[in-house]
This record gives structure tokens, C-alpha cells and sequence, in this order.
């Protein structure tokens, strides 16, 4: 109840704008929307693979692999499950996901809402986890939690919040669309200045009031005004564009661009009205790739490790995101890279069409490098050339 870090979550958190900055409030910028929703397709791709100890078989017999490949609970797909770590950890720099046993069999992982757990340390520096539920506090220890971290500052427990960290950038964005959104809801844009050689009485002056109010809001845009009395319009608006305001709106969709590490291009933000096409959107790709989706794939992994392997599986079981998913709407992208691995010897050619749904082929199972397409086991044996045939008797 006096943890005020905590009721920041809900209630929000003051900027120099005025605005308060929620969850709820960031998501209502478009931006905001994009970067985390193209982060979240991303990871949604990306197949998470349980090996045995070689760390090249796929253990599809495991139980952790039907848990992390397939099903974590009954209600949320593989995919629901991972897109939520995504979305939180963007959002706000955690995720938490309650590990649910059948006896001793661990049977499912059930994610909970971040701003309902809270982090605590007992007197012996132990961790435990504080939910929040219908207004009951229940407490989890660690090894039944599944915690994943964003940015971690040394002696926190946990994550930082892109959102809380940079409510202030947040909340110029949040003012900036009040601000627009206000000037087309008043709508009379054409305001200015009724001027007249005459002196108005108060209750002529309220009754033009009232008259040119019926010409106000978008919804009236087009109507025309009659003017009586040698009254005159002087136009003193003032143009949005040159206002700066479209500017400055701009500039909030590549700061929050920044901050989660997204290229603007990628969520149809072109700066300037340039547009990037052909190489130039393929390495904002792959940079997009490597510095952003890269880095929380990793930090999924490592708390994978963490807390969902025990002592023992630790050294008999690896946990790894396969990248190479995010190929799958690239046919040629990902024809060129099966194609280099079994020309390489890395997939056999069976292994290659088993990563495009094919059935095995005959003769598949062996690995062949390029050129003349030998075998491994083979190789440094000298060609067998087949014998001559006898010249034949001259006539």
C-alpha cells in the first residue's frame, strides 16, 4: 500500500507536459501501437525449440517442449503466450508467468498482468513475487515464477519501463495529439476578427455570438455565414503547417521510434516524405533484426535458463529461439539460405526438405558439399573411373 512505484503503474505518471502517461494512454499513439505490435509480429515468428544435449536434435518428446513449442496453458497458443512477453517487455520492461504443477509434474505456465506483481525481498534477501488478485495479495515464491526482464539497473529487481523512463517524450506525443485534436473539434478553423464602425451593445454582441457559434465544429464545415450591419471578417488563422505543429508531430513518432529501436520506415513513417526501397529496406531490416529483436530473444533465452531449468536439465537441455523463422514470408530469402546450407554440408538434403514440409527422398540422409557434390565421407578418396574398353580389331 505505500509502495508509490506501484500505484504509478495504474495511476499513471506526471510529465512536463501535463499529460499523464499510462500504459493505456502510450498505446493510444499510433506509434506507440506500431513499434510494439511490429515487435510483437516478429517474436510471434520466431518457433521456440527444445534440444537435447547435443544441442542439435529437437527434443519433441519433452514436456518442456510441448509447454514452450505448443501449449504453455489451456488457454494461450505458443504464440499468445510469446507475443505477450513481447508486448510486455516493451511496454513495461517485465513479464511474469506462474509455473502450475499437477503434484510434482509441472503442467503449465500462466502469464499475469505486470502491474498486478509486485517484487519483494524477505528478511534473508530471498525473492518472492506479491500478486494482486480481486483485491487479495497472494504471494509466489521464486522457483515457481517465470520472470523476464527488459533494462535492469544493478540492486533492482525489476525491469525498467520504456514507457515510465520516457514518459516525458510520451506525453509532448500525448499533448501534441490533444492540442491537434482540439483544433478540429473546434472546427470554425477559418478564425478571426469582426470588425464594425459602430458600438455593439452586450446583448448584440452575445446574439453574434451565438450565430456564429452554428457555424462551428467539423461537422458544419461548408456552411456560409451573412454578415449584417457593416460587420467585416478578418482572417487571423493560423496555419497548422506553419504552426510547426505537423512538424513536431512528426518529430514525436521518430523519437518514439527511438526508443524502441524501431526504423520508422518500418512502421510507413517516412521522414521528409523520402521512402526507402530495394538494399537500402533490406539492411533497416536486418538492423531492426539485430538490435532490436536480437537482444529480447536473447533475454528470453536467458531467463528460460534461469528459471525454467532446474540443476540437472541444465546440462542435458538447451532452449533456443529458431531466427530463422522470421524467414518464412521470404521464399527467396529462405531458398538461398537452404540452398547454401546443404551445398555447405550444414543440412543434408533431407534436413533442407524437411524445413520446406517436404517428405524425405532417397539418399538424403548424407551431407554433400558444392561442386561435385560428394559426400563427407567420401571426400580425399580417389574418383573411381571405370575401366576402358578393349580396341576393337581392325577389319
Amino acid at each position: 500500500m505505500t509502495d508509490g512505484a506501484f500505484w504509478r503503474g495504474f495511476f499513471g505518471l506526471g510529465t512536463t507536459s501535463g499529460e499523464v502517461v499510462t500504459i493505456e494512454t502510450a498505446l493510444q499513439l499510433d506509434a506507440v501501437w506500431a513499434c510494439v505490435n511490429l515487435i510483437r509480429n516478429a517474436i510471434v515468428m520466431l518457433p521456440c525449440l527444445v534440444y537435447k544435449e547435443d544441442g542439435v536434435t529437437v527434443d519433441k518428446e519433452s514436456d518442456l517442449y510441448q509447454l514452450l513449442h505448443d501449449m504453455p496453458n489451456l488457454d494461450d497458443t505458443a504464440s499468445d503466450f510469446w507475443a505477450m512477453v513481447a508486448v510486455c517487455l516493451c511496454l513495461d520492461g517485465n513479464f511474469f508467468a506462474e509455473k502450475k504443477y499437477n503434484g510434482t509434474k509441472w503442467i503449465a505456465l500462466n502469464p499475469l498482468a505486470p502491474l498486478d506483481v509486485n517484487v519483494c525481498r524477505d528478511k534473508s534477501n530471498n525473492r518472492f513475487y506479491e500478486v494482486t488478485e480481486s483485491g487479495k495479495v497472494r504471494k509466489i515464491p521464486e522457483n515457481r515464477m517465470f520472470h523476464v526482464r527488459g533494462a535492469v539497473l544493478p540492486g533492482c529487481d525489476r525491469g525498467m519501463s520504456p514507457i515510465g523512463v520516457c514518459r516525458n517524450t510520451v506525453g509532448n506525443a500525448l499533448a501534441g495529439e490533444r492540442v491537434a485534436g482540439k483544433m478540429f473539434a473546434n472546427g470554425f478553423q477559418v478564425s478571426g476578427l469582426l470588425t464594425s464602425d459602430q458600438i455593439l451593445k452586450p446583448d448584440q454582441r452575445a446574439q453574434l455570438g451565438a450565430t456564429l457559434n452554428q457555424f462551428a465544429g467539423s461537422d458544419r464545415a461548408g456552411k456560409v455565414a451573412v454578415l449584417e450591419a457593416g460587420l467585416k471578417y478578418q482572417q487571423l488563422t493560423i496555419n497548422p503547417q506553419d504552426a510547426q505543429m505537423l512538424e513536431t508531430r512528426q518529430y514525436s513518432v521518430e523519437q518514439i521510434c527511438r526508443i524502441f529501436g524501431v526504423p520508422p520506415v518500418m512502421i510507413g513513417h517516412a521522414s521528409n516524405g523520402t521512402t526507402t526501397w530495394g538494399s537500402g529496406i533490406e539492411q533497416l531490416i536486418l538492423q531492426f533484426i539485430k538490435t532490436c529483436i536480437g537482444p529480447m530473444v536473447k533475454s528470453i533465452e536467458s531467463a528460460i535458463y534461469r528459471d525454467l531449468l532446474d540443476s540437472k536439465t541444465r546440462k542435458t537441455t538447451s532452449v533456443k529461439f529458431s531466427m530463422e523463422g522470421i524467414l518464412r514470408g521470404d521464399s527467396a530469402a529462405r531458398a538461398d539460405f537452404v540452398s547454401k546450407m546443404i551445398q555447405s554440408g550444414v543440412y543434408t538434403v533431407n534436413e533442407g526438405r524437411a524445413y520446406e514440409n517436404k517428405a524425405p527422398v532417397t539418399g538424403g540422409e548424407k551431407s554433400i558439399v558444392n561442386s561435385t557434390m560428394t559426400p563427407l565421407d567420401k571426400l580425399g578418396e580417389e574418383p573411381v573411373t571405370a575401366p576402358a574398353a578393349p580396341l576393337k580389331a581392325a577389319a
